[in-house]
């Protein structure tokens, strides 16, 4: 079934071309789906299009598909276009005449916009209520080490005392601005597309703010040829919040692996955590933390995919905008999983001693030897100068024992103002 069928037959090639793979990912969107059709069959039931008795079937057909979608048996197979398509027709034979109704005053354009922006909705809240689990599971371990001093590097040098305290802690706060974007996205796509139609309204008296209300948006958006273009922009707009939470996660990622490789030494984890190799038997790979790091880039490739198929289209519906759902709902799907590995994978970190006696580390306090001296009355400039003198001539004597006090530092985390910046 076709919602757009006129009754000629269509060249298999080109239909199996350009249905694609949609009724694999519109499983992810019929629950929106249903419900933005409740929504519809409400307001058309308002403004007297259909009778309270057709509502009443129309809801009814609506439910047991939506008891089907929770439950896992609802099937969109190969007779139909799209969950769209399925929709209609399971009214239509359950119903007759009164199934044809629900697509009166809409188009499968207004349909797919309104669906996917309460997908959206959803799941970026659900991905910023997953974020909010790790920044306190990151929290936690700041605070359970913030003893426990750690190198710190600048060009992959030593550099100067960290600890696993300011690491940690500093992942969380970088999960902060990620969850300004979620926000800045989820407001984006909290106003109500539906109505738009084909993307130049209705002549039916349809009551917009009504289905904005029962939708649970916060707003519409009015213009209905600005609704339709929002595809694509909101695309846009959400493909860079998941990529900058996405950026976040890689690079803690990379720290894991690194800080777990023999050169660095740092950190370890259950055995139960890694990996083997067939045929080196002392490996304990880190290949949870490997992948996280792929996925996450991989998403972060997400907001150029959606710039290059929208970039430069004119106004209206264009069908380049069908090749957006798949990446958007996978990268959510991995987006999802990864940030529940990681904060599973992440509580399970053991510390290992660090060896500051070690050679490589000798140089690790330079700039606290500079400051004390500076601190005695020696200008930084001669101080600089009368250390750099010590290393170059192997003089120098490495002592890790100052400490720093100042905001955000080694010895003063600001763990409690880091906790209540989380935006709720």
């Amino acid at each position: 079934m076709k919602l757009w069928d006129k009754g000629i037959d269509i060249d298999k090639t080109i239909e199996a071309f350009t249905v694609g793979n949609d009724r694999e990912i519109d499983i992810y969107i019929a629950k929106y789906d249903i419900l933005a059709s409740i929504a519809h069959a409400k307001m058309l039931e308002k403004i007297e299009i259909i009778s309270s008795e057709e509502l009443q079937q129309l809801l009814e057909g609506l439910e047991v598909l939506l008891a089907q979608i929770n439950d896992g048996t609802f099937v969109i197979d190969s007779h139909f276009e799209d969950v769209h398509s399925k929709i209609e027709y399971e009214l239509i034979q359950k119903y007759g005449d009164v199934g044809k109704k629900i697509h009166t005053a809409r188009s499968r354009n207004d349909q797919v916009l309104v669906a996917l922006h309460l997908f959206y909705k959803d799941n970026l809240n659900s991905i910023k209520n997953k974020t909010h689990t790790l920044f306190d599971t990151l929290l936690q371990l700041a605070d359970a080490y913030k003893e426990a001093l750690l190198p710190g590097y600048t060009h992959l040098q030593v550099a100067m005392p960290s600890s696993f305290g300011l690491w940690f802690s500093a992942y969380a706060e970088l999960l902060i601005d990620d969850v300004y974007l979620l926000d800045a996205a989820l407001k984006t796509v909290d106003q109500n597309p539906l109505g738009s139609a084909a993307g130049y309204g209705s002549s039916f008296p349809i009551d917009r703010n009504f289905t904005t209300e029962v939708l649970g948006f916060h707003t519409l958006k009015y213009n209905v040829v600005a609704a339709q273009m929002s595809r694509g922009k909101s695309e846009r707009t959400v493909a860079m919040a998941l990529g900058s939470l996405a950026n976040t996660l890689a690079r803690f990622a990379m720290d894991v692996c690194l800080y777990m490789s023999q050169n660095f030494d740092f950190i370890a984890f259950p055995d139960a955590l890694t990996t083997g190799s067939s045929i080196m038997p002392h490996k304990k790979n880190p290949d949870v933390f490997e992948l996280i790091r792929g996925k996450c880039n991989k998403i972060q490739a997400l907001y150029t995919e959606v710039l290059l198929i929208t970039n430069n289209l004119p106004s209206g519906y264009h069908r380049d905008f069908q090749l957006l759902k798949e990446h958007m709902i996978t990268a959510f799907e991995d987006l999802k999983n990864v940030l529940e590995i990681l904060n599973h994978s992440i509580k399970q970190v053991q510390l290992k001693e660090i060896d500051f006696t070690d050679e490589k580390y000798k140089y690790l306090t330079t700039v606290d030897s500079i400051n004390n001296l500076v601190m005695n009355g020696v200008s930084f400039r001669e101080a600089y100068k009368k250390i750099g003198k010590q290393v170059e001539d192997g003089t120098y004597s490495s002592e890790i024992s100052k400490k720093h006090s100042h905001i955000g530092s080694i010895h003063n985390l600001c763990l409690k103002k880091i906790k209540v910046k989380f935006p709720v």
